[in-house]
């Protein structure tokens, strides 16, 4: 183990030994958001110092064993329990490292999810919805709670544009790598020669600011706009100026509502879908700047970028950052994308890892 990494670690050890004693004081117990802070930061450091404690007893259980190396009764079993400290070293180093890796503070945020049609027409539009039942169905197996805030129907089916809010513990740090441009090949329904069309969707994954008020919109610099909703929706939906659209005059981004009832409930969405919205951009410039300083594979936030490819006459599915093909298209649009999110999740440790090499 290198010894800033060893020293980081005894830093961390001291510093749970110390929130042990303050979360034992009545005094701090009395400050309830100050506590909640306390207990948060003892519970993600508690299971660091727990691996960072095991490596220490194996250094010691091989200390122990090289003093009964001398005695020739007692050299074999000391080998092997030198050989079996050593391999328990080198994994709990590797566990230690990634636990050491930067956090991302928004994964554990619920998100905003955004598909729309590209290229390809109606297809296009039909493949959209495929993908959003493929994340709904992926959400249901994480028990989360999906909310539709908005959509638009195609002409024969799926959505020109669909955005839905995902409620769930982890919910960014397991889909934060979705976003980007979904293209499908297959033979559609409306196909009669029995040809392979190619068309494409793409797909924004946003991490929701915990309120409003913690991105920085100035209310002057947004236009409300009040109107009468088109569609489905009844006699009430109509003859009323209930749906919203919000532009941020800054930016340009223009965020519209109207699947709710109420003006209200409307507006409230149309304000979440815009904080999302200008905390990604954000979020991305800086991913920009970080991805100009070093190659990131994964993690550069560019939206017009094509990641996955999904063929269905091949039964295959492959995201092309990590040139990873799945022979498993029917399970993966059944929202099994556990293999998917896992090796995408791991290749950008690796690169953590890598450019923690680089600087430490």
């Amino acid at each position: 183990m290198k010894p800033s990494v060893f020293s980081k670690l005894a830093s961390l050890d001291e510093r749970l030994h110390e929130l042990d004693r303050l979360l034992a004081d009545p005094g701090v117990v009395s400050d309830l958001d100050n506590y909640r802070k306390l207990t948060r930061e003892h519970a993600e450091l508690a299971p660091v110092v727990a691996l960072f404690k095991e490596y220490r007893q194996s250094e010691a259980d091989i200390a122990a064993a090289q003093e009964l190396a001398g005695d020739p009764d007692m050299r074999e079993f000391a080998d092997d329990e030198i050989k079996s400290a050593r391999q328990c070293m080198e994994r709990l180093d590797a566990e230690l490292q990634r636990a050491l890796l930067p956090k991302d503070p928004n994964d554990d945020k619920n998100i905003i999810l955004e598909v729309r049609a590209g290229t390809g027409g109606d297809e296009s539009a039909l493949f959209a919805g495929d993908l959003f039942r493929m994340y709904a169905r992926y959400a249901e197996r994480q028990r989360w709670q999906v909310e539709v805030i908005s959509e638009s129907p195609g002409e024969v089916g799926g959505y020109k544009e669909i955005i839905a809010r995902i409620v769930g513990a982890g919910a960014y740090s397991r889909l934060k790598f979705e976003s980007g441009g979904h293209r499908v090949q297959r033979v559609p329904e409306t196909e009669a020669q029995g040809r392979i069309h190619t068309s494409a969707a793409t797909v924004a994954v946003m991490a929701e600011a915990d309120d409003v008020s913690d991105v920085n919109i100035n209310p002057a610099d947004v236009r409300v706009d009040t109107f009468r909703a088109s569609g489905a929706g009844g006699q009430h939906i109509n003859k009323t100026d209930s749906a919203v659209r919000l532009t941020h005059l800054p930016t340009g981004i223009v965020v519209e509502c109207q699947d709710g009832r109420s003006q209200h409930k409307n507006k409230e969405q149309a304000w979440r879908v815009l904080a999302a919205r200008i905390k990604d951009q954000q979020l991305r410039a800086a991913q920009a700047k970080e991805a100009a300083e070093r190659k990131s594979l994964i993690g550069s936030g560019d939206r017009s970028e094509r990641i996955r490819t999904y063929n269905f006459p091949q039964g295959r599915v492959t995201d092309h950052r990590i040139n990873l093909t799945l022979y498993k298209i029917d399970f993966v649009m059944d929202g099994d994308l556990s293999e998917l999110t896992d090796a995408l999740i791991a290749e950008h440790q690796a690169e953590q890892l890598a450019a923690l090499a680089t600087t430490a």
